[in-house]
C-alpha cells in the first residue's frame, strides 16, 4: 500500500470539471483566490480560468493528470476545490471524483481502500516534491 494520497498525482477534477465559486472569494473582493487566475461566469460568479471551456483546465494546475499534478494556489484555493472530496475519503465514494478519474484512464477509488496519509497531511509533506515551484 502507498503512502501517497491518490489526490497529489491525480488532479482529473481541476481538469475536467467548471470550478465556479461566489465572485467575493476571489482577491478583488476580499477573498483570498487571485483574481488574475479567474474569468467571470455571472454577475455574482467566477471560475477560475480555463474551466469555463470544453476542454476543461483549471489555470493553476501544473502537471500531467494522473502522473504529477501540484496546485499552485493550494492555500487560496476557492471553496468549490476545498469541498471537493476524494473518492473513498470518510468512506464515502465520489462518482464526480471517479467521473474525471475515469476521463483520464485513471481506475475509480473506494470507500474501502486504504491510505496511510489524508489529503493535507499528503499536501503538506509532499506539494513541494511533485513539482518544482516556479
Amino acid at each position: 500500500m502507498s503512502d501517497l494520497n491518490p489526490c497529489m498525482t491525480c488532479g482529473a477534477c481541476c481538469a475536467y470539471f467548471r470550478v465556479s465559486f461566489y465572485w467575493a472569494e476571489a482577491s478583488d473582493g476580499g477573498g483570498t483566490v487571485p483574481v488574475q487566475l479567474t474569468e467571470p461566469v455571472s454577475p455574482f460568479l467566477r471560475c477560475m480560468s480555463g474551466t469555463n471551456q470544453k476542454q476543461s483546465r483549471c489555470s493553476a494546475l501544473e502537471g500531467t493528470p494522473g502522473e504529477a499534478t501540484r496546485c499552485k494556489i493550494y492555500e487560496q484555493r476557492p471553496s468549490p476545490c476545498r469541498d471537493f472530496s476524494m473518492s473513498g475519503a470518510d468512506g464515502q465514494v465520489n462518482e464526480a471524483c471517479n467521473r474525471a478519474r475515469a476521463h483520464y484512464g485513471l481506475p475509480p477509488l473506494y470507500k474501502d481502500m486504504l491510505f496511510h496519509t489524508s489529503l493535507d497531511a499528503a499536501t503538506a509533506a509532499l506539494s513541494g516534491v511533485q513539482l518544482p515551484a516556479n
